[in-house]
């Protein structure tokens, strides 16, 4: 039995170690749709309340590498930060332990639930909301720092202008955003990214700092491939 089928791999890799069977994914799918994952994001709080959270293969339970380069070389510092998506948080914990004011959205509230619970037993003040990231509820130019581990590339195609809006908004003059999304190194898919389609995404809007490729064993041992891409306002 597989537990790697290319056409779920458009959103994320089964796991391998604590494995979930395939059956019970093919189940999930047949049931809303591998459309609908993209383009009813509600659904992603099915796949929260219905796997453990250590099943996942994005969840790694610690901050990503390529956050942690950047705020240990201090080319970020501390101030008010909006992770977005912020499933577990993680990311989110680990910002607000070194010194940042930090707001974590996500569209599913079981990942608020798991991410209020690290930050209680981390003792770190995080305001954790259920938000959908097309609708940020914050006013102009409210944050220093947005991080965007992942969501991007789960934002469908004709709602990709709203989101890159939506983040610019929010975002302070002379502020910050670390999107880190899907490689073309992993497959073909829809959003599975080269350097040339982001930079035609994001540059009318951001000064792009600085874009490279990263990779990353995920908790199901796979590695996967990224684009880190640091922006300016």
């Amino acid at each position: 039995m597989s537990y790697y089928p290319s056409r779920l791999n458009l959103f994320f890799p089964i796991p391998h170690a604590k494995a979930i069977r395939i059956v019970e994914f093919e189940e999930f799918f047949r049931r809303v749709g591998v459309d609908n994952v993209g383009s009813e994001y509600e659904e992603w709080d099915q796949i929260y309340r219905r796997y453990p959270l250590e099943s996942l293969p994005w969840e790694l339970g610690r901050p990503r590498k390529v956050l942690v380069d950047l705020i240990e070389k201090e080319l970020i510092k501390p101030g008010k930060t909006l992770d977005i998506c912020c499933g577990a948080g993680t990311n989110a914990v680990y910002l607000a332990k070194k010194g940042f004011q930090v707001v974590g959205i996500d569209i599913t509230s079981k990942a608020v639930e798991y991410a209020k619970e690290k930050a209680r037993e981390a003792n770190v003040k995080i305001k954790f909301m259920v938000q959908n990231f097309l609708k940020l509820p914050f006013g102009d130019e409210e944050f220093d720092f947005v991080f965007d581990m992942g969501c991007f590339h789960h934002v469908e195609v004709r709602d990709r202008d709203t989101f890159i809006e939506g983040t610019y908004r929010v975002l302070k003059k002379g502020g910050f955003y670390l999107m880190v999304c899907f490689s073309y190194k992993n497959d073909p898919a829809w959003n599975h990214f080269t350097k040339e389609q982001i930079t035609r995404l994001f540059s009318n809007h951001f000064k792009i700092k600085e874009i490279k490729h990263i990779s990353s064993v995920e908790g199901n041992g796979y590695r996967r491939y990224f684009y880190s891409v640091l922006m300016e306002k």
